[in-house]
């Protein structure tokens, strides 16, 4: 089969096809023929080892530390089952699924086996499997994160980062909770948080969020970029702060300042179930929930998708094609 392999950290050219020897579904597993998959900033970071503060070492005993430990990227796929091990009963051949791979990765590649009991569930039969892909990665996380807090009708919720894959799936999730929502993206990405039920947005290239004067139920920060200190004055008393990328001393400190400061604090990785998987699914087949996809890239030029990604503007997902490329055209939203 085909993979998109790296040998070595480091650019996006590190990124090469070759052919690799098609997985065999285990006890409890099934193979699946990967139809699209995305490159995420999770597949940036392993490729990089650019990972956040105080997380190098940890992050090193997963993905390597000289030469990459995992050499098939991707942690998400939409694709069919072909076969299945021996004691699998949710799935059988045929069955078009999607699946969070998480840190095992291996999506970039024609075929992947996946635990049945894993974060994976049938597809929307509306989706293209670009479509479906595209839901996975920050569908799952958003959900994931915001599944740990009370959020309701009438709460106000701002998503930090909105434009971007966990960003644009949080919005969708809070505005269909029936939260108002306020997103802080670009400008140029203005017209879309809108359209996925973004009531405010703040451009953070003319005005800083944190110096508004507003309070929030729940702040959702996909960026990482602004400091518990200035968050916290912007959280409304009982609230929430979902730190979906978090440095090491935010991960240790989450629990003290909780307890401290009474602000439901919960920073860094979050479990995948495909409980959370399902209702991404679900929401996505009612036509409540929509993928975003930036560009689509066959797996022949997933290093251009990579290149893509490393210039941290990408909107909302990046899809590759490892299958042959559909007759049907994805949904595209562009910036």
């Amino acid at each position: 089969m085909r993979a998109a392999v790296y040998r070595r950290f480091g650019g996006p050219d590190v990124v090469r096809l070759e052919e690799q020897p098609k997985p065999i579904p285990s006890r409890g597993e099934v193979l699946v023929k990967v139809g699209a998959a995305t490159v995420s900033a999770a597949d940036y970071r392993a490729r990089t080892k650019n990972v956040p503060r105080g997380l190098k070492l940890l992050s090193s005993v997963t993905l390597g530390f000289i030469t990459p430990r995992i050499p098939v990227l991707g942690m998400d796929i939409a694709g069919v089952v072909e076969s299945v091990g021996p004691d699998v009963t949710r799935f059988k051949p045929g069955d078009e699924v999607m699946a969070m791979l998480g840190g095992t990765f291996g999506g970039h590649a024609e075929y992947v086996t996946v635990p049945q009991d894993g974060a994976v569930t049938a597809k929307p039969a509306n989706l293209t499997f670009e479509e479906a892909a595209a839901l996975v990665f920050g569908g799952i996380t958003a959900q994931a994160f915001l599944g740990r807090t009370s959020m309701g009708p009438g709460m106000s919720v701002l998503v930090n980062g909105a434009s971007g894959a966990v960003g644009t799936a949080a919005v969708q999730l809070a505005h269909i909770a029936g939260a108002h929502v306020t997103a802080v993206c670009s400008g140029a990405n203005a017209d879309l948080v809108r359209s996925l039920g973004a009531e405010t947005v703040i451009d953070y290239t003319k005005d800083d969020f944190t110096q508004t004067g507003a309070a929030y139920d729940i702040i959702v920060d996909c960026v990482g970029n602004v400091p518990f200190r200035q968050l916290q004055p912007l959280i409304k008393p009982g609230g929430a702060l979902l730190s979906v990328i978090a440095d090491l001393p935010g991960v240790l400190t989450a629990g003290v300042r909780s307890r401290r400061t009474g602000i439901h604090i919960t920073a860094g990785n979050v479990p995948f179930i495909a409980a959370d998987l399902a209702h991404i699914a679900q929401l996505a087949a009612a036509g409540l929930f929509r993928p975003v996809i930036d560009r689509a890239f066959d797996l022949s030029d997933i290093a251009e998708a990579h290149r893509h990604v490393s210039t941290g503007r990408k909107t909302g997902n990046i899809v590759v094609r490892v299958a042959a490329p559909s007759t049907q055209e994805p949904t595209i939203e562009t910036r």
